[in-house]
């Protein structure tokens, strides 16, 4: 008889595209990442026009989400996945075309949508093969594409566009979504249950009013403000602080300390719940941003992007498993999306609002509100993520079960296979209403 957890060998064969495909794409889509910029600047563009044509990424992320995650639980969800790597091996194309600033930023917009057509339909399908007693391994290993892509694809654009020019860069991005696009196609999804939860019916935005969900998006929209803070303005404070520091070498170390954390904390989460992870993931985040507030060293610099990858490679592959563990199979795909709305809205707000704090005066502002923003973001998680304040804490510190996951009716679910409460301390005050 199969093992509970154990997978099947078509669903190890998926799993194997899909990571194939999700390691194309984050490789194409930040080859671009410090390419981009210098084209539109090459191009007679301002600082401002430069800041305008990357943030326009935001405008197709944010205005596709709603209607690709319904098409993902209504329809299909390798259908939005081809979208997103569709849109990621044209959009490069486009750049090359033409070098006026307008089309370029709209491009840009369009090329958006394979962030919010791609991770979305990715992660609701892996959540779909995984067995749920493996969810958070499983999907902390699949989130490994984002640090691997990023680890490479900067790094392959930056030496190609020295070497050859734009044109080839372009060409050569718009190939690697090609490779993926033709994985994709290789997927085999599952057969799922048409319908939802009553209360998962309805308008889009609506469904920020269901308890299980309302909590997770402000925690991202708190966390992608202080997020978009951090990655546009580290760079500048470290040559206002002086440092002789490569602004990349902080992202290498995010990615290495990201790769490294998901491995350990996605099995652990499948023992001990989502929730004492998730919490110190935001508690280390509020943390690092203090740090960055005050850091005048390279060493605290590099110590800073280590916390970073840290928090973030727990983060959001957890809120990931937790959001896939509220939603029943027919409603993933609008609930991730409807979480992670939140965190793309914050990084889209970070630069123009806390930027302006900035203006005449010192970088380091911006980091003071973002340490606010991260410590608003765990106070948000531990008292609100259960419910009642009081399940809310005793969720995050492991000590009850999740009250909102979905129950999947399925005579193999073995309860022995689930997370166990950790022990803790006979405080009055702390025991069950």
């Amino acid at each position: 008889m199969r093992k509970v957890g154990q997978l099947q060998s078509a669903q190890r064969r998926n799993l194997g595209v899909l990571f194939v495909a999700g390691w194309l794409f984050w490789a194409s889509l930040s080859s671009l990442l410090p390419t981009l910029p210098l084209y539109v600047r090459d191009a007679g563009g301002t600082s401002q026009q430069v800041g305008l044509v990357m943030g326009s990424f935001s405008v197709g992320l944010l205005a596709f989400r709603p209607w690709l995650g319904r098409l993902a639980d209504g329809y299909s969800r390798q259908i939005v996945l081809l979208i997103g790597m569709g849109a990621a091996a044209v959009a490069p194309l486009g750049y090359w075309l033409s070098d006026w600033i307008p089309w370029v930023a709209l491009v840009r917009a369009f090329h958006g949508i394979s962030i919010a057509a791609f991770a979305t339909a990715y992660v609701a399908l892996v959540a779909d093969l995984a067995p749920e007693e493996r969810r958070g391994e499983i999907l902390s290993f699949m989130s490994l594409v984002n640090p691997l892509g990023i680890a490479i694809g900067p790094a392959l654009g930056g030496f190609l566009q020295e070497l050859a020019g734009y044109g080839p860069l372009f060409f050569f991005a718009a190939l690697l979504g090609g490779v993926g696009f033709l994985c994709t196609c290789a997927v085999q999804e599952q057969r799922r249950e048409q319908g939802g939860s009553l209360a998962c019916k309805g308008a889009f935005w609506s469904l920020l009013l269901h308890p299980k969900v309302c909590s997770l998006t402000g925690v991202m929209l708190l966390v992608g403000l202080a997020f978009g803070t951090h990655t546009t303005f580290v760079s500048l404070l470290m040559q206002e602080a002086g440092v002789p520091l490569n602004p990349g070498l902080f992202y290498t170390a995010v990615a290495f300390a990201s790769f490294g954390v998901r491995l350990l904390t996605g099995p652990a989460s499948d023992c001990y719940g989502r929730g004492p992870f998730i919490a110190l993931s935001l508690a280390t985040y509020a943390l690092v941003m203090g740090v960055l507030l005050v850091a005048n060293s390279a060493w605290a610099f590099l110590a800073a992007g280590i916390g970073v990858g840290s928090s973030f490679g727990t983060l959001i592959p957890l809120i990931s498993a937790l959001v896939a563990d509220r939603s029943e199979p027919a409603e993933r795909g609008r609930l991730f999306s409807l979480v992670m709305c939140g965190f793309d809205l914050g990084v889209g707000l970070a630069g123009p609002i806390l930027g302006t704090l900035a203006v005449g005066s010192s970088y380091r502002i911006p980091f003071g509100y973002a340490a606010l923003l991260a410590f608003a973001s765990w106070v948000c998680f531990v008292c609100f993520c259960n419910g009642k304040l009081v399940s809310s804490l005793r969720f995050a510190l492991g000590w009850e079960p999740d009250r909102y996951r979905w129950q999947d009716k399925s005579p193999q679910r073995d309860p022995a296979n689930f997370p166990r409460l950790l022990p803790y301390p006979k405080l009055r005050w702390l025991e069950k209403p």
